[in-house]
């Protein structure tokens, strides 16, 4: 049996690592999506590095994109085998499915135009929204803590890994050379505590543990800063200053905690009555799905339900889906609170917001996640920058740029160290691999893995392979 690396290698982007069995078998964990890599990004999705009609299975760790974004792409090209996840998982990607479509078509559309200007051949975007929702047939969906047959030599098992609604560290039991192999892949790993999910679960003993390390070099603040900070940035921004705080953040997951969060705050009265927005229509959906799966949230969201019956939701609060609505944010000169995504400003309406407001002293942008290094949202927290480029004009960038890391869906190396060793025996996992981190997080992680005990630890390059 062999494993080949094939996206998040040596980066945090693209997951896709390709086992395939002694008799045949070809077995996908996570099809992702490469993004935030400038003009790299559309080459890299377009190479595979396999022929998807050769594909058996796709088993898909959680919804996130960068995890599940090429599945409608390789069903274009051919794929017509299943994808086995979560049933949480199948309902968030049929929405994510059709909106990366359409901002697909929308920025091939702008491309196109240029390149007709410039005489240069056109592209085509990856996959259209039809494409999107036909693929969905595809989709099998297994609960947690639940072995699933897919076929006499081959289980699979979803345990919650805590990182965002329907996420799963995959435990394959591979009958191979005559022996069972039991393979664990994590996903991405979420942290020990968090505002709206579980701790992540255990998950069986594995022979062979391939890991995420977003946060592989560095440890995080204490949990409930978070909501603290959060309400610190509010008063400075919307009481003291009158401004506009500007929250860029991912539809799913990120901008419902940060809604849980300013409920909260709001009940217990301790922000103004401020009008917040927010303005995503796949937010506005994204948030309806948290709503069907409040029994898989944790016990701060159960409690706050015993006395506020809708978690996401309060006076103050809109849910912006209009394009005109979103448009008309920006002429409002009131103090207020807007949610929007993309997390690393990489497009979406939080980029025109930015645009429209990174030049007044009074507006403040928060990131409340990780964004990759060559994203804007990466590049307009260096200090030194002074002139931002946005949608091809330069902007001066007057307004404050603040980051909370509480927020953060990802674990830190001790999180994920302590989530290993609390239920793993190190001395029994033969080999490890370390995925989904940028080369210098990686080879810090690896020192840390081994340092807790683990042997035999790895960061693959891009397209390496392996006998397993």
């Amino acid at each position: 049996m062999q494993i080949q690396f094939l996206g998040a290698a040596r980066e945090v982007t693209g997951s896709k690592h390709l086992i395939t069995t002694e008799k045949g078998k070809r077995i996908l964990l996570d099809c992702g999506m490469f993004q935030g890599k400038g003009h790299e990004t559309d080459t890299d999705n377009r190479n595979l590095g396999f022929e998807p009609k050769d594909i058996d299975c796709v088993i898909l760790s959680h919804a996130h994109i960068d995890h599940s974004g090429l599945i409608p792409y390789i069903y274009k090209k051919g794929f017509r085998g299943s994808v086995i996840c979560t049933p949480a998982t199948r309902d968030l990607c049929a929405m994510l499915f059709v909106d990366t479509a359409f901002i697909q078509q929308q920025d091939t559309k702008w491309y196109n135009k240029k390149m007709d200007r410039l005489q240069k051949p056109r592209v085509e975007p990856l996959y259209d929204c039809k494409t999107a929702e036909e693929c969905m047939r595809l989709f099998i969906t297994v609960d947690y803590d639940r072995k699933f047959r897919i076929d006499d030599d081959i289980q699979l098992r979803f345990s919650n890994s805590g990182h965002m609604l329907g996420s799963a560290v995959t435990t394959l039991y591979i009958r191979d050379e005559g022996e069972v192999k039991t393979i664990a892949y994590t996903g991405d790993i979420g942290r020990p505590q968090s505002h709206l999910l579980p701790s992540p679960q255990p998950f069986p003993q594995c022979d062979i543990l391939i890991t995420e390390s977003t946060y592989g070099d560095r440890l995080h603040e204490e949990h409930l800063v978070s909501e603290q900070e959060l309400l610190r940035v509010v008063e400075e921004t919307c009481v003291k200053k009158q401004g506009k705080l500007i929250i860029p953040s991912f539809s799913v997951g990120r901008t419902q905690e940060i809604v849980f969060c300013l409920n909260n705050l709001y009940n217990e009265g301790k922000i103004p009555h401020l009008p917040v927005y927010v303005d995503s229509p796949l937010s506005v959906n994204a948030t309806n799905v948290f709503r069907l799966y409040t029994a898989d949230l944790n016990e701060e969201v159960q409690d706050v339900m015993r006395y506020d019956d809708d978690p996401f939701g309060f006076n103050t609060l809109r849910y912006v889906s209009d394009i005109r609505e979103s448009k008309a944010l920006n002429r409002d000169t009131r103090p207020g609170i807007i949610i929007s995504a993309s997390g690393m400003l990489e497009a979406g309406r939080v980029k025109h917001h930015v645009a429209n407001h990174i030049d007044d002293p009074s507006t403040t942008i928060l990131i409340v996640g990780y964004c990759a290094p060559n994203t804007l949202g990466a590049r307009i927290q260096k200090k030194e920058l002074e002139i931002v480029s946005i949608f091809g004009f330069d902007h001066r960038k007057r307004a404050a740029v603040e980051k909370i890391e509480g927020f953060s869906g990802h674990g830190d190396y001790e999180e994920m160290i302590r989530y290993f060793c609390s239920h793993q025996d190190p001395g029994k996992i033969r080999k490890v691999f370390v995925v989904h981190g940028e080369s210098s997080v990686q080879d810090a992680y690896v020192q840390h893995l081994y340092d807790a005990g683990f042997r035999s630890v790895s960061a693959p390059e891009k397209g390496e392979m392996f006998l397993i």
